[in-house]
């Protein structure tokens, strides 16, 4: 890979995607600067990475205050001077009937999801380097839909068109932006997953952190620079199965 020495912000990056994600570039010598308002998981990834040797800095951040966001980028600019990549992934799920869900609850996943990435965004590409990158985590919910997902689907397809639109805006200061699309990626303990689970999958088995890991590196390696404004599904084919009820 070719990340040694370049300075990588993760939202979101204490727990699950994310902290994989954060493990994933500090092991390529990366200096990754980890975002998050879980303050005991963060201070402890940023332990683990330092621990083994990497580079990782955790900074307290609630994504739904601009003042935090702002804060985390002036940081990570005072320290570095400079950002080559940042991974918007923050972000929550509710799901919940649409009858019931709350102005409240709807506001707070939009902030949380989708409003961060924009600020993030936006406050950071004044300092990324020319050949930066951005990617955003989206969700494959943001092209099919369960029952109770609007709020979070909602969010998840307005990743995608911010994408593109980041996209054109930031392309004359050859910044790049995309965003990948997971699908079941399983965080948990993933030798409980039934044979069934793995088997639904044209992969034939559920997706893992590190899936999203190496769809991020592929997006954000230099040598990629034809590639932006896209949407990559990591989803072990799941959005191309035709499924009929029997």
């Amino acid at each position: 890979m070719s990340f040694k020495d370049k300075v990588v912000i993760v939202t979101g990056g204490a727990n699950g995607i994310g902290k994989s994600i954060v493990e994933g570039y500090a092991k390529e010598e990366a200096m990754v600067f980890i975002a998050d308002k879980d303050l005991k998981s963060g201070q402890v990834v940023e332990e683990e990475i330092t621990k083994n040797g990497g580079r990782a800095e955790f900074i307290k951040t609630d994504v739904t205050k601009e003042a935090d966001i702002i804060q985390l980028i002036n940081t990570v600019k005072y320290k570095c001077g400079i950002i080559h990549i940042l991974i918007n992934n923050a972000g929550k799920g509710l799901f919940i009937s649409p009858l019931q869900l709350t102005l409240e609850e709807w506001n707070d996943v939009i902030s949380t999801n989708l409003t961060s990435t924009f600020l993030c965004t936006k406050e950071a590409a004044p300092y990324m380097s020319e050949g930066g990158a951005v990617v955003n985590i989206s969700s494959t919910r943001a092209i099919m839909s369960e029952p109770n997902s609007e709020a979070y689907a909602a969010t998840k397809g307005g990743i995608l068109s911010l994408t593109h639109a980041f996209a054109a805006s930031l392309a004359p200061k050859h910044i790049r932006v995309n965003a990948v699309s997971p699908g079941w990626i399983e965080t948990g303990d993933y030798s409980n997953l039934r044979d069934e689970d793995h088997h639904q999958h044209f992969s034939r088995r559920v997706g893992r952190p590190s899936d999203i890991v190496q769809a991020c590196f592929f997006l954000t390696k230099k040598e990629n620079d034809f590639i932006t404004g896209t949407n990559i599904v990591v989803d072990g084919g799941m959005t191309k199965k035709m499924i009929y009820e029997e």
